[in-house]
């Protein structure tokens, strides 16, 4: 019975084992709650293994915070070390890792004052009770823990998430900076209410620390509104350019159809005729309407199905199309790959500037044709990007083409800073390669990107 008694003295009168102990117990099990709230909200796929080393390390940190240094420092000390772990441990972008220390701040701060508050009407204690008394603490914190892990469940039930993948470069900013102030404000806030606590009403507390989330929240879901309406301009671009694709080789296959009888009778008179050489130039001619009724087909978003990548090369085909210019194209893996081993945007930018070069140099020839290929090599670690186009300078100096101003064209027509710029995102990345090459017929520009 000592020993009961014992235990119940600790728990009950101020003792700072006992609340070291709880302490460290709450650090843990807040850090496994909130995380499960986050990685649900944020869809954030992590196994098992990265999760207990972020739980580790975050409660350690915590807890020393907690015990060593004096708030407001050890909050803002938390937050920093939550976002960098969350962001190394997790594999995660900074936006993720902005929100996933945002949202349990939210979640967590809403419950706790409104549960803090209740806690110090019903047992009839001070808030210095419930700070310094191990029994008060270590069921306030409970109670707090187990809200959160029920608003974890439901969420998980309705199967709530925050899409942040097809948000721009614009609205991303205004993201992160609407994230941070968030985080500084209801933080300032959330201390100055638990400082004044006493003194505060619990309904003046609750609307306080509601209307200025809602305000944030406001402001996220606006910010997410005009990054749905952004998307969906772009998927009407994108459907749009698909459509004139569509028409064109609804237009070529029809075409093929009304002319199949000559066609046909065409090959048989030079059979009757005997006449080899004029049937291999009568074949020459067929293929390339074949060749181009069959890179129509290749223009497809289920192959070129990165919509970036696919916005780029129809546009480029069009305008090639206008212009007689034929655009030979093979793609041989997921181009979304692309994304996982360089910014998207530098991608589609040495893409265009390779692809008007290749079409202007080709539309000076009698010839005009240009072949883009991409594919992967899984032996050398690499995703290659090949455009070939015939070309009618032939002395071309290979080593001057990527100096600044330097152009084969008209300069009123040309800055001459195409492959300029392509030289200096290649300079940034130390993963990317361009060859350039040349031969009697096509000049050839092989793009790498290593993993």
């Amino acid at each position: 019975m000592e020993i009961f008694q014992t235990i119940w003295t600790a728990l009950t009168t101020q003792n700072e084992v006992a609340l070291n102990v709880i302490g460290f117990i709450s650090c843990i099990v807040e850090a496994i709650v909130n995380m499960l709230l986050f990685t649900t909200v944020l869809n954030i796929k992590a196994s098992t293994k990265p999760k207990i080393i972020y739980v580790i390390f975050i409660v350690l940190v915590s807890f020393i915070s907690r015990n060593f240094i004096p708030n407001p420092y050890a909050t803002f000390l938390n937050l920093t070390f939550a976002f960098i772990l969350v962001k190394v441990f997790l594999k995660t972008n900074i936006l993720k890792s902005l929100m996933a220390v945002f949202i349990p701040i939210v979640v967590c701060s809403i419950l706790e004052l409104v549960i803090f508050q209740l806690y110090l009407s019903i047992f009839k204690v001070s808030h210095d009770d419930v700070i310094t008394i191990p029994l008060h603490r270590a069921l306030s914190s409970f109670i707090i823990y187990l809200c959160v892990y029920i608003v974890y469940k439901i969420i998980s039930y309705f199967k709530f998430k925050i899409n942040l993948e097809n948000m721009t470069t614009k609205n991303k900013i205004l993201f992160i900076l609407n994230i941070l102030l968030g985080i500084i404000t209801i933080g300032t806030q959330i201390y100055l209410i638990a400082f004044y606590t006493d003194m505060t009403p619990i309904v003046i507390t609750v609307i306080s620390i509601v209307t200025l989330i809602a305000y944030f929240l406001l402001s996220i879901y606006n910010i997410f509104s005009t990054a749905k309406l952004e998307t969906t301009s772009q998927n009407l671009e994108e459907a749009q350019l698909y459509n004139k694709t569509l028409i064109l080789l609804h237009d070529s296959m029809r075409g093929f159809k009304h002319d199949f009888n000559n066609i046909v009778q065409g090959i048989g008179g030079y059979i009757n005729t005997n006449d080899i050489e004029g049937l291999k130039k009568y074949y020459t001619q067929l293929l390339k309407d074949c060749n181009r009724v069959n890179n129509l087909t290749a223009l497809n978003p289920n192959v070129v199905n990165n919509p970036v990548v696919y916005n780029i090369m129809a546009a480029k085909y069009h305008k090639a199309d206008e212009i007689g210019v034929e655009i030979n194209l093979g793609v041989f893996l997921d181009l979304n790959e692309i994304e996982k081993h360089m910014k998207i945007y530098e991608f589609t930018r040495i893409l265009g500037i390779l692809m008007d070069n290749a079409i202007e140099a080709a539309d000076e020839c009698e010839e005009k044709i240009v072949h883009v290929s991409f594919r992967k090599e899984e032996k050398r670690k690499r995703i290659v990007m090949v455009i070939e186009n015939t070309y009618k300078i032939k002395d071309i100096n290979l080593d001057h083409i990527f100096e600044k101003d330097f152009s084969t064209k008209s300069k009123k027509t040309n800055s001459g800073l195409g492959l300029w710029e392509v030289r200096q995102i290649l300079k940034k990345n130390n993963n990317l390669n361009l060859y350039t090459t040349k031969n009697d017929e096509f000049f050839v520009q092989q793009f790498e990107i290593y993993y």
